[in-house]
Order: structure tokens, then sequence, then C-alpha cells
């Protein structure tokens, strides 16, 4: 049996340096760790004064000798050296018999001292992370024993951490704990590991994920699982889908009942066109939207759709007032829109008048023809888009009115601005939400659910049981409507009360006949066409309004809601093209 190592080779091998003295303060003993910090060789110095090798330190060691007590982390500064030093007694049977001085150079003080202070707050934020974790937290060794456990883990799992640590993961699910142990699968697979777990005990579903921690060998020293309550998010997605499903209901049954509303209020939508330009203005009255610009051709039912936002939105309560821009001169246009007050013109009413603006408060004014609307009143109009005042003719006190502003026109305002018949800026305001209602030729899908509409309307109103063969529908399906809905609507209630027969096919051709001018009648029989002609007709028609109303292939197909390719390859089917400036 080899010795072991003697008392001088423990201390030499100290990573401090020892320095040795007897009562009297000399030195007895000096380390190898010693020699190396002063930088010197001090084998000479063995019987010497302490205070040659540690200048300062001889009333720290007179200190310690007297009472016995140590002097620790004390620092000593020499010419060359700054020391960390304990200073501490050496005792024999209660009696003191040296001092023993064990210090450190203070630059590698300062990095043990950091690198303890690094741990501390890694430990400190380890703690944190595991006690306030919202997941469970188990920590397992590499056999599967668990070492630690938080709170969280040990709500959903119903065991105290005191209660299992240091057992292994292996018997929980042997006694049904648990279905299933993620830590034995990650130490089975040596890889991150997800699982969905079921606690008998808590009735829990836990999204338990494990994670191998490796050492420098490559081997699993550390698992660590984290465990999510899965439980409150299985009942809220079963909640979720039942809302989803009730929701859905909700909608089909306020799809049926807007259909129903539209029906009532002759807004009737085959189309494409027509269905997108009303799902816009839903989408416009629940947001409240103000500021909408309306355009069409006259009769296309921009008043309707005006109506149709209004009731439609939070407003439907208050007023919805409409004024039509081009019916009134311009003095008493601004006087009906703003009010006046007392004594404001000749002729004034004694006590003054209030205007449409706040009548319409808290509701909707709908300007009609917006595009025959005097420069002096578009100004006075722009001042109240900006700031939401009016002021009546005559006074001095601005008043606060809030209303949806709805605008119609069937002129081009854009082309009015650059003969500055209409204000730019009063353009760019009221253009916030612009609609265009298509003309009638340009969605004939729309004209026999009209027709068949108006007839089954005005069959009921006068008592009456007309009927329209389908040739008679085909030669509306055919006409180009130049007055759109409300020329189709006059031709059908003409038919219903003027006609001597129950068929008024022949009433309703006359109609066509007269509506289209001198020598351009549609006769009926004349005009029949397959359901394929027809619809090629409509497309060629489609293709004509765009055309007029379009600069490039790209707007027309933004108009008609179709690629630019399928514009390009319809125009030259039926033969037509842009005007060569615009292409």
């Amino acid at each position: 049996m080899s010795a072991g190592p003697t008392y001088t080779e423990i201390l030499d091998s100290s990573s401090n340096g020892m320095i040795a003295a007897d009562t009297s303060g000399q030195v007895v003993f000096i380390n190898d760790r010693a020699r190396e910090i002063l930088g010197r060789d001090l084998a000479e110095k063995l019987g010497r004064a302490i205070a040659d090798l540690l200048p300062g330190v001889e009333a720290l060691v007179q200190e310690c000798l007297r009472t016995g007590e140590a002097q620790l982390g004390r620092q000593i500064l020499g010419d060359a050296t700054h020391l960390m030093t304990d200073i501490t007694a050496i005792k024999t049977d209660g009696r003191i018999r040296g001092v023993l001085c064990a210090f450190q150079d203070m630059e590698q003080f300062q990095i043990s001292a950091q690198r303890l202070e690094s741990f501390r707050h890694l430990s400190e934020q380890w703690n944190a992370s595991f006690k306030f974790s919202s997941d469970g937290i188990i920590v397992c060794d590499s056999q599967g024993n668990i070492l630690d456990m938080n709170e969280v883990s040990e709500k959903f799992n119903g065991l105290k951490a005191k209660e299992i640590i240091g057992r292994n993961v292996a018997e929980f699910v042997k006694s049904g704990l648990f279905d299933r142990s993620v830590t034995l699968e990650v130490l089975k697979t040596k890889r991150r590991v997800s699982i969905m777990q079921y606690v008998n005990k808590t009735k829990k579903h836990l999204l338990v994920t494990g994670t191998p921690t490796f050492d420098e060998t490559g081997k699993i020293s550390l698992v660590v699982v984290n465990e999510r309550d899965m439980t409150q998010l299985n009942a809220l997605k079963t909640k979720l889908e039942q809302s989803r499903m009730v929701t859905e209901k909700y909608r089909d049954e306020l799809a049926e009942l807007s259909m129903l509303e539209l029906k009532e209020q002759e807004i009737l939508a085959e189309s494409n066109l027509m269905k997108q330009i009303l799902s816009t203005a839903l989408k416009l009255a629940r947001l409240e939207a103000s500021n909408i610009l309306i355009m069409g051709e006259s009769g296309t039912g921009k008043g309707l759709l005006a109506k149709f936002i209004h009731n439609h939105s939070k407003r439907k309560g208050k007023p919805f007032i409409q004024i039509n821009c081009a019916a009134l001169p311009e003095g008493l246009l601004e006087a009906e829109l703003f009010g006046y007050e007392k004594g404001a013109f000749t002729g004034a009413r004694e006590h003054g008048k209030i205007g449409l603006f706040e009548l319409s408060q808290d509701g909707t004014l709908f300007l009609d023809e917006i595009g025959d609307l005097p420069l002096m009143v578009q100004a006075k109009l722009l001042k109240y888009l900006d700031d939401n005042e009016i002021m009546r003719l005559g006074g001095v006190k601005p008043i606060k009115v809030d209303c949806t502003i709805i605008a119609a026109t069937n002129r081009d305002l854009e082309s009015l601005t650059k003969t500055r018949a209409f204000r730019e800026d009063l353009f760019y305001r009221l253009n916030t939400f612009p609609m265009r209602i298509p003309p009638l030729r340009a969605r004939r899908e729309d004209i026999l659910l009209l027709a068949q509409h108006y007839l089954n309307k005005y069959n009921q109103t006068y008592g009456m049981e007309k009927w329209i063969s389908p040739d008679a529908f085909a030669a509306l399906h055919s006409y180009p409507f130049p007055g759109n809905v409300r020329e189709l609507k006059n031709v059908i209630k003409n038919a219903v009360v003027m006609s001597e027969e129950d068929g008024v096919d022949e009433f309703i051709r006359k109609s066509l006949q007269r509506g289209a001018g001198p020598g351009k009648g549609i006769g009926i029989e004349r005009k029949r066409q397959s359901l394929g002609g027809e619809m090629v007709a409509a497309e060629k028609e489609a293709l004509k309004e765009a055309l007029s109303r379009c600069k490039s292939t790209r707007e027309m197909a933004k108009y008609l809601h179709v690629s630019q390719p399928t514009i390009v390859r319809k125009l030259k089917k039926h033969k037509l093209s842009l005007p060569s400036i615009h292409k």
C-alpha cells in the first residue's frame, strides 16, 4: 500500500498562496503557489518576518495573534502586487501557535467572483422560470429518476413534489397514474419527443414534451419535461365549433332575411356584378362608412341602393333625408340644405328654417345628382365634410351635425373637375368609397328576374292575372334598356294595366319598338334565339358597355371582374377593339 500525500504536498497543490508564521510573526512555511504569486525565490525567507514578504500585513497578523479572530477579505497593496488575503489563527488544544495567511491575486479573485455572480444570476433565473412557469416542469436524470417538480406540475398530476422526487417515472406508468411516459421515450430515442398524456388522477389531458440534455461524452445527463394542460383548450375548441355552427346558422338566416329585404325594396340580383355591389354596400353599411359616391346611369337604382345602405346601418331608425341637387335653383338649394336664420333674405320665414343637414342628424343625407350641385354650395358642402359643421344662411354660430353622406350621380365627375364645373377637392372627398351600378344591359341575367318580379307585383296590385310568354321574355332580354330598371318597370306596369289581353306579349313588343326608335323595333318572333345565342349577345353588350367606359383592357377587366387575358380574347372573338389612343 503506497503512502498518502504529505501535508506539504497537499498545501502546495492549493490554488491559493499560503504563508504560515509563528507567534512572533516569523515565517515557518511557504507553499509553491505563494512563490508563483509573489514572483521571487522565497526559500531563503523562512525564519524572516512575515511583513518582509507581505508588506502591510503585520498589524493584521498581530491582531489575529492577540484575539484569535480571523481577518478575512483584507486587501494587501504592494509595489507590484494587489492581493486579497484571509488571515486565520493556527491553534492546538485551544492555544494559538501561529497564523496562516492565505491569499489570492486580486485579478484572479475578481474573475472568480464574477463567475460566482454569473452562476448566482443563472440560478435565480432558472429558479424563477421553474417556479413561475405557466407550464408544468419535471426534471429527470439519465435513469428516469425524478429530480425536481414545480407547483404547476403538482396541480396537473395531483401529486406533491416530495411524494415523487427520487422515484422512477416507470413506477407511475406501471401504477396507472400516467398512460405513458415521455421521459422513457426520450431515453429510448435520445431526441426530443412530444406526446398527449392522460392523467387518471386529475382527469387532465396534457401535451407533454421531453427534451434531453447531453454531457461532454454525448450521453444523456438530464431530461426536462414540459407539460401543458390541453383540457381547457379542448373544451374551448368544442365551444368554438358550436359557436361556428350557430354563426353559420345565423349567417344563413341573415342571408335569407337580407334577400327578402332586398326583394321588398325591389333590389334583385342574379348577376355577379350586382351581387358584388350589394355585398360592398352591406359592408359599408355595417362599418357606418360615410362619403359614399354611387355612380351609374339614370334609372339604375342609385336611390334604392342609398336607402339599402341606410337601412342596414346602425342609423336605420334615424332619418333618411333625400334631395335632388338638380331640382332646385342655387339660392333655394342652399337654403334647403343648410337652413337660414330669421331675416336672412327677403321672403325668409319669420322664425327661420332648419336645413336638411340638421334634419339628418344621426341619420343619412342622400345627395342625388351631386354633379349638378352649384359651385357655391359645393364649397359649403366641402367645409362640412372637413369639420362636420354647417352654418345657416344669415347665421353666425356653427352647428355640429353627425350624419352619413351618400352622393349619387349619372355624370362623369372626374371630367367635370377638368372643366372646373365640379371642385376637384370635393370630388376626392366624396369619392372615398366609390360604387358604380352597371347598366341593365351589362347585367342581362337580372332582366328576367326583375321582369317576373314586377309582373307579380303589378298583377297583385291591380288584381290581374297577366302573363308573359318565353318569346316576350327573350325580347326583353335582348332589348338594351337605355332607361335601365326604371324603363323595364314602366314597360311591365303599362303592359299589366293597359293590355286588353291576359297575354301581354304584343303590348310589350310595341313598347320595346317605341323605345328603340324608328326602324329599330324588336320583334318578338324575329329576335327569338337559343340560350347560347342570348348569352353571346349579352356578352357582346357587356363588352360594348365596358368599351364605352374604360380606357384600357386592364380597366375593362377590373370593370367586368374577369382577367385581362379574358378581355383580350373576348374582344377578338366579337371583333371589338379599343380606340388606338387607349390601347
